[in-house]
């Protein structure tokens, strides 16, 4: 039996044909489209998949279903889109949709969730029951796993871990809110603190390695700081206290076996990984919070969201 993994995202949709045991067999991707409307888009996703499974060798026959990730909030139980701003849909039914084209079970859910259920089920966190994944990017997306099933949220508007507030007041986040997490933690809050500790560092080696970068990116302080620089080790420290906060509240009240950190930042391994787990543990025990909870790197990387996907009608 073969699954189809999808993953919708506002410039691409990526198809997976994916085994029992979460291998990618199959996979191709083509621009979202999203200015032709919900019903072209995902009739040419109907298209593709249809595609897929016969340069596959496959036929509907060996299809068991199909899971399909949405980068916005979404209604698993009833199958709708609720808002997805970024694909330019809202209140649709997605799986009433799909059909009209597939008789097999569809299901759909966040885009977030999916990379979640996928590293739990067949990555970083396989074996594992509770685990919380968190995404850093452009802002911070988070998925979690309770008792080995995907916790959504009333309405499927749960699991939104980047609009904790760590700093009352702090600095106004896209959302309106004042402080939110993935001000400080997200990708985008390290490359802010990373420029303004350049104004101030003129003579850090931070100028050089964005010159030869094409610029400010997640990897410049970091780079630096493994270069020796004092500057960009203190924006390392810093962006991991960030992180360490927030962590801190979704393991106060959840308590996961691990935490699984993906998104760009996470290629930093050890940098990012080691002070992590151990800041975070620190605290725990101070406290005496414990056990302990594992902080790991996710290791599904772009295909997570489909594998996810896959999962989900697993």
């Amino acid at each position: 039996m073969i699954y189809v993994g999808v993953d919708v995202g506002g410039m691409s949709i990526k198809i997976g044909l994916v085994s029992s045991d979460g291998k990618i067999l199959l996979s191709k991707a083509f621009a979202t489209e999203q200015e032709k409307g919900f019903k072209s888009m995902f009739a040419r996703t109907a298209d593709m998949i249809n595609e897929l499974i016969a340069e596959g060798g496959y036929s509907l026959i060996d299809l068991g279903g199909i899971g399909i990730g949405i980068p916005g909030t979404v209604d698993s139980k009833k199958g709708m889109i609720v808002s997805a701003v970024n694909i330019g849909c809202k209140n649709e039914n997605l799986v009433a949709e799909m059909s009209q084209y597939f008789n097999v079970p569809i299901a759909v859910g966040n885009d977030a969730n999916m990379a979640a259920l996928g590293e739990q089920r067949f990555g970083a966190g396989k074996g594992h029951e509770n685990v919380v994944m968190v995404t850093l990017g452009t802002g911070i997306g988070g998925g979690i796993i309770i008792d080995g099933k995907l916790y959504e949220g009333n309405g499927g508007a749960g699991g939104e871990v980047g609009h904790q507030i760590i700093r009352i007041d702090g600095e106004k986040c896209n959302c309106g809110r004042l402080g939110c997490w993935e001000r400080y933690a997200s990708a985008t809050g390290l490359i802010n603190q990373t420029k303004h500790a350049m104004a101030e560092n003129a003579n850090s080696i931070m100028h050089k390695i964005a010159n030869e970068n094409g610029g400010v990116d997640g990897r410049t302080a970091f780079l630096a700081m493994d270069a020796g620089d004092q500057a960009g080790k203190e924006v390392c420290e810093q962006y991991i206290h960030y992180l360490t906060e927030g962590l801190l509240n979704l393991g106060y009240i959840l308590h996961p076996e691990m935490f699984i950190i993906g998104g760009g930042i996470s290629h930093e391994g050890k940098n990012v990984m080691e002070p992590l787990r151990q800041k975070l543990n620190e605290s725990l025990e101070l406290s005496g919070m414990l056990p302990y909870i594992e902080v790991v790197q996710a290791s599904l990387g772009n295909s997570a969201g489909i594998i996810g996907a896959a999962a989900l009608v697993m």
